[in-house]
């Protein structure tokens, strides 16, 4: 199961990954700015993530197992431009393609931390 504090933390590593790697990224403001735009639209992210993608993903389940699950990407892609367009001043993608790579980055984090928690789990159950 997921925890929300996983969750908020890897949409808040997926977002300054983006930032960093993909070029047309940006978010405006000086250091510290851009540390609290992070943390507050990967806390949004985390949050929709969280409690918004599981209903998603249910309603959307025939389309996913017709495209085979390439239809969670765009759902990925859709939460990752909703949160671009509630921060719209401060977090700037420019095209389809920014934001596709930035659904990868924010799926790889979130794998990343599912297996790291489910890791944890079974080394628990073990003892």
């Amino acid at each position: 199961m997921k925890s929300i504090l996983g969750c908020i933390l890897a949409g808040c590593i997926g977002l300054a990954l983006a930032m960093l790697f993909v070029p047309s990224v940006i978010i405006q403001g000086n250091t510290i700015e851009v540390i609290k735009v992070i943390i507050m639209a990967g806390g949004v992210l985390g949050l929709f993530n969280f409690f918004l993608k599981p209903i998603i993903k249910l309603i959307t389940l025939p389309l996913r197992m017709l495209t085979l699950g390439l239809f969670g990407l765009v759902i990925n892609m859709a939460i990752i431009w909703f949160i671009d367009v509630i921060f719209t001043p401060e977090l700037t993608m420019i095209g389809i393609m920014p934001l596709f790579w930035t659904a990868l980055l924010v799926w790889g984090t979130n794998l990343i931390f599912a297996k790291k928690r489910l890791g944890s789990n079974r080394r628990d159950n073990d003892d």
